[in-house]
């Protein structure tokens, strides 16, 4: 597949989601490069803003197989990953597979289940496989988690662990919708059917599973010069150095925000990452990665602006 077929494949997805989907044009691009890049995304935002819905169209439009967790705090980890049952009648074991066995994965409200829960999606986001008794079964090459948290609610929830958060390339934060974008909504939704699935607003499957692995392996088409390299690396190694932080990105952030860069070339048509590819995702790659310092926390610091400063700060290649 060329860059520019890429382009155009991109394009198609945008239109499907926005069939259904009012706004929000910014995720759905942040989406669109996860995919391409392997990426797993992690959406936080009130109730409301449509995070789960956006998750079902955008699997509807990639024609990929979907599941959803519903996560609860009496979930357990035989619920996400499945379980040997024993067949009586054969007198064998024999697998049943939980949802994680798809190939777009909805984890809503993650941060409702405890850690120990949270932590049976850690083998599958990294190394897209999982471990029942012992034996290794392996999902879906195109296999992608979309998570959703509500940052409002404070009562029967959980903090995700940093493991866990590091596996998401983006942290993505949903917004209320504009004036006219919800004058939109209420327009369209406002006859008081309910949900409504994304097949029955018209949004129907533009590719599948091949076409999509064969988007993501066009990557190698764009070029990453050395000087996008250091740079990348300069500004996650700024995130260990500031005094406003405790704790700052890991190498896999710097590979992850590496490797989104290229899939942000590759949706706009180009075989090489500008430095800009870089600034535009430093923030939705780092936000979850850094821990401020009780200093910076009293002070009343936001993270964003933190990484604002840092891209600032860092000198970008000409």
């Amino acid at each position: 597949m060329t860059l520019d077929e890429v382009r155009d494949l991109a394009g198609a997805i945008r239109g499907e989601v926005a069939k259904a989907v009012v706004g929000q044009e910014a995720i759905v691009d942040h989406l669109l490069i996860a995919m391409l890049s392997g990426g797993h995304v992690l959406l936080e935002g009130p109730p409301g803003t449509a995070k789960t819905f956006l998750a079902q169209c955008f699997s509807t439009a990639l024609g990929l197989d979907f599941g959803r967790i519903q996560f609860t705090p009496d979930l357990m980890p035989g619920d996400i990953l499945g379980s040997n049952l024993f067949n009586f009648q054969t007198s064998q074991f024999t697998l049943t597979r939980g949802p994680i066995f798809h190939e777009l994965l909805l984890a809503d409200e993650i941060n409702r289940t405890p850690p120990k829960t949270q932590a049976a999606l850690l083998e599958a986001m990294q190394e897209r496989r999982v471990t029942l008794d012992g034996e290794v079964h392996a999902l879906s090459d195109r296999f992608m988690v979309v998570a959703t948290q509500n940052p409002i609610e404070s009562q029967g929830v959980y903090p995700l662990p940093e493991a866990q958060l590091d596996r998401f390339l983006f942290k993505l934060l949903v917004p209320y919708p504009s004036a006219e974008e919800e004058a939109k909504i209420v327009a369209r939704y406002g006859e008081g059917r309910g949900a409504r699935k994304p097949a029955e607003l018209g949004v129907t499957a533009v590719t599948d599973a091949a076409r999509i692995a064969a988007a993501s392996a066009a990557l190698a088409q764009v070029t990453l010069a050395d000087s996008v390299i250091d740079y990348v690396v300069r500004l996650v190694r700024a995130t260990r150095e500031s005094a406003d932080l405790v704790a700052g990105a890991s190498p896999r952030a710097a590979v992850l925000l590496a490797g989104a860069a290229r899939a942000r070339a590759a949706l706009e048509g180009r075989d090489y990452v500008l430095p800009d590819d870089v600034k535009a995702l430093a923030t939705a790659v780092l936000r979850h990665r850094m821990l401020l310092s009780p200093a910076a926390e009293i002070e009343g610091r936001q993270v964003e602006a933190i990484v604002a400063d840092m891209v600032q700060r860092t000198e970008a290649p000409r």
